[in-house]
């Protein structure tokens, strides 16, 4: 697996539908958005990237206010504990639901979040390396097959001298939390029903870069 990202997502309600009819970002609402989040940051509108590459690099912020949900890709987003995430970005998402999501292939760690009117619902981030770094609230049900062994990580018919230290492998679950939540995946076998990411426009955003005067 080689997918990546780190961003945050607001909506009202029934996340999982709201790009099922591809709707285009809006920018105005975008800039507005971007400006409550960051409000220290200059930021310059530069290419544009879609819902496939929301791992930014660190200079970099992909955005998108759609009708009723919104998208913000960045580096503050990929965090080991998402409950420390700093409360700005949830006080200023424009919805009621909140959701981080988080991976990294290369060390095969997944971190993710929900929040329903600013309030907590559920954390989860683990890796093979650290083990479960935070694992907060109740389980979500499309959770619960892969801390069952529904979803093994490695083949019993394999014979691997190392034993994988979970029952499932860390991006598989995050590519079901994307598919729950969002409607879509970036890996893996793709249901035709899922949207397709590359079609939804997320708005391209250089970060200023930091400036000091040495008297």
């Amino acid at each position: 697996m080689g997918a990546k990202t780190w961003m945050i997502v607001s909506s009202d309600n029934q996340s999982s539908s709201k790009f099922k009819s591809y709707p285009k970002p809006n920018l105005e609402k975008t800039v507005a958005l971007l400006n409550r989040l960051f409000p220290n940051e200059k930021l310059e509108k530069t290419d544009d990237g879609d819902l496939s590459s929301t791992c930014p690099p660190n200079d970099m912020i992909y955005a998108g206010y759609f009708e009723g949900i919104s998208v913000v890709a960045a580096k503050e987003f990929g965090i080991d504990n998402p409950s420390k995430l700093d409360r700005r970005f949830i006080s200023e998402s424009p919805f009621s639901n909140t959701y981080l999501h988080a991976m990294h292939s290369v060390v095969d760690w997944f971190a993710f979040a929900k929040w329903e009117d600013g309030e907590l619902k559920r954390s989860l981030s683990l890796s093979p390396d650290s083990g479960i770094l935070e694992d907060i609230g109740e389980r979500i049900e499309f959770e619960i097959p892969y801390w069952n062994g529904g979803h093994p990580a490695v083949d019993s018919d394999e014979d691997d001298e190392e034993e994988y230290p979970f029952e499932f492998h860390p991006l598989e679950l995050g590519e079901a939390v994307l598919k729950a939540f969002f409607g879509y995946q970036l890996e893996g076998f793709v249901d035709d029903e899922l949207i397709e990411p590359e079609r939804i426009t997320l708005f391209g955003f250089k970060r200023a870069k930091p400036w000091w005067k040495i008297w």
